[in-house]
Order: structure tokens, then C-alpha cells, then sequence
């Protein structure tokens, strides 16, 4: 009989990687419209996740799109 183990996920080395990051906040309604009613939606901000990478952004800051 042979016993395995799931590998253990060991935390990264650098958990506060965020403190060095390049974060870029998008305001959806007014980033790009894809359905042509005027407002950004998500599918606008989807479609520029490849220009939103070129510039160097290690994560992106969603702001709220519906009344909190």
C-alpha cells in the first residue's frame, strides 16, 4: 500500500506584495461602453484587461457600480 500527500499550500513568500504593486482603480460605468447605451460596463473593462497589463499594472481596484 502507498500512501500520498496532498501537497500543503505554503503562503507566499511575500504576502504584502500589494505594498509594491502598481494598482489601477477603473470606474466601469465610465471606463468603456460595449452595449452602446453610454455607460462603461464590465464587458468594456474585460475587453481593455490586455492595455490595462501593457502598462505595467500588477492588479486592478473595481469601484462599486450599483448604489451602496
Amino acid at each position: 500500500m502507498t500512501l500520498s500527500h496532498a501537497p500543503v499550500h505554503k503562503p507566499q513568500a511575500q504576502s504584502d506584495w500589494w505594498k509594491g504593486a502598481v494598482i489601477y482603480q477603473v470606474y466601469p460605468r465610465s471606463f468603456q461602453d460595449t452595449t452602446g447605451d453610454g455607460y462603461g460596463d464590465l464587458a468594456g473593462v474585460t475587453k481593455r484587461l490586455p492595455y490595462i497589463a501593457s502598462l505595467g499594472v500588477d492588479a486592478i481596484w473595481l469601484s462599486p457600480f450599483f448604489t451602496s
